[in-house]
C-alpha cells in the first residue's frame, strides 16, 4: 500500500523553495519561515507567485514528487513529474481499452455509477439533518431521480447515453445542493446550478477550489500506477485534458469535496468573509479562505473509510490510489470489471 504522505501547500506569495540536504526550505524575504523533511512530502502545491528553486524541482523530479503550480485563486497552470512510472504493457492495455467501445463504456458506466450512488447517499443524508419538510421534499426527489440513473445505467452500453445520465444527474444534485445548508446561511451560500469557469457564487467558489485539489491527487494517483492520465473513459479525449484523472474524481467529488464544503458552511469555519468578487462577477476564496480549506482538505484526508473490496480501513487521501490501482488491474486481466467506490 502506497504510504499516505504530505501535500505542501504554499500560498505565501513571495515564498521561496529551495532544497536544503534532504529537506526543504521555505522562506519569505529571506526570512525561514519552515523546514520540511523531504520524507514527509508526497507532492508540492503551489498558489501564484511562489518560487521554486531548480535544484529542488530535479530532486523532486529524481524522487517522483509532483509539482503543481496554481494561480493565485487556484486554477490550474502546469504540473511537472519525473520520469514515467509503471510497465509500458499496462499502458498498453489502457490504450487498447480506450479503443474498445464495449469496454471502455462498460469503465464508464461504472464509474458513473459510483459518482450517482455516492452523490445520492449526499441527499440522503441532506433530508436527514434536517427538521424543514420542504427540504426533505426537494432533497428525496432529487435521490429519486439519481435511483433512476442508476436503475437505467444498469447495463447501458451506449456512452452517449451514459453521459446523458451522468449529466441530469448532476443537474439535479447541484439543483437542490443548497437546501442541505444551514437556514442562517442560506443567503450567502444561494446556489443557482453549478457554475465555473468563472465560478459566480460563494459556493461555486468553494465547490471549484476543492475539486481543484481532488483532481490533482486523482491525477497523481493514476500516473502513480502508470498509467496515461490524459487517456480517459467517461470524459472526451481533448489535447491537454487529464481526462483520466477527471474520470477518477467523479466518484470522488460527493465524498472528498462536496461533504466537505457543506461541513465547512454549516459550522461557519468557512463565511462570506472569506470570498472575494472580481469584475465579471468570478467569485475566488481570498487568502484567508484559501488556507482554511487546505488545513480541512488535509485533515479529511487523514480520516479513514472501510474499503467494502478490500475489507480494510483506508485513510481518504488514499482511496484514489487504491481505486487507480483497481483499474489497472482491471485493465491487465486480473478483476473482471472496474469497481468503483462506494461509499455509505
Amino acid at each position: 500500500m502506497k504510504q499516505l504522505l504530505n501535500t505542501l501547500y504554499v500560498m505565501t506569495q513571495g515564498a521561496y523553495l529551495s532544497l536544503d540536504h534532504e529537506t526543504v526550505r521555505v522562506e519569505v524575504e529571506g526570512k525561514l519561515q519552515m523546514q520540511v523533511p523531504l520524507h514527509h512530502i508526497g507532492a508540492v502545491v503551489t498558489f501564484g507567485n511562489v518560487m521554486i528553486s531548480p535544484f529542488f524541482l530535479g530532486k523532486c523530479a529524481d524522487d517522483g514528487r509532483t509539482v503543481v503550480i496554481l494561480d493565485r485563486n487556484g486554477r490550474f497552470k502546469c504540473r511537472m513529474v519525473g520520469k514515467t512510472s509503471g510497465n509500458v504493457l499496462l499502458r498498453q492495455a489502457q490504450y487498447e481499452a480506450v479503443r474498445d467501445e464495449v469496454k471502455a463504456t462498460a469503465i464508464a458506466r461504472n464509474m458513473v455509477a459510483g459518482k450517482v450512488k455516492n452523490a445520492r447517499q449526499v441527499l440522503l443524508r441532506g433530508a436527514r439533518e434536517t427538521s424543514h419538510a420542504e427540504e426533505i421534499d426537494a432533497l428525496h426527489k432529487a435521490a429519486a431521480v439519481l435511483a433512476d440513473a442508476l436503475f437505467h445505467l444498469k447495463d447501458n452500453t451506449d456512452i452517449d447515453h451514459v453521459r446523458g445520465l451522468e449529466g441530469e444527474s448532476a443537474n439535479a444534485y447541484f439543483h437542490v445542493f443548497d437546501r442541505m445548508v444551514k437556514e442562517d446561511d442560506k443567503p450567502t451560500f444561494a446556489m443557482k446550478g453549478r457554475n465555473r469557469r468563472p465560478p459566480l457564487d460563494p459556493i461555486n467558489g468553494l465547490l471549484s477550489f476543492l475539486y481543484t485539489l481532488l483532481l490533482n491527487d486523482c491525477i497523481s494517483a493514476v500516473e502513480g500506477v502508470g498509467l496515461d492520465s490524459q487517456m480517459g473513459f467517461l470524459h472526451a479525449l481533448r489535447p491537454g485534458r487529464p481526462s483520466l484523472g477527471l474520470d477518477l474524481m467523479e466518484e470522488f467529488r460527493s465524498v472528498l469535496a462536496d461533504r466537505l464544503a457543506l461541513t465547512l458552511i454549516n459550522r461557519k469555519q468557512i463565511t462570506g468573509k472569506d470570498f472575494e468578487v472580481r469584475s465579471g462577477g468570478a467569485t475566488y476564496l481570498n487568502d484567508d479562505g484559501r488556507k482554511t480549506v487546505v488545513v480541512a482538505y488535509q485533515k479529511r484526508k487523514q480520516d479513514e473509510f472501510h474499503h467494502p473490496l478490500l475489507d480494510e480501513q483506508v485513510p481518504f487521501g488514499l482511496l484514489p490510489h487504491v481505486q487507480a490501482r483497481l483499474l489497472a488491474r482491471h485493465l491487465r486481466g486480473d478483476l473482471e470489471a472496474y469497481m468503483p467506490l462506494l461509499y455509505s
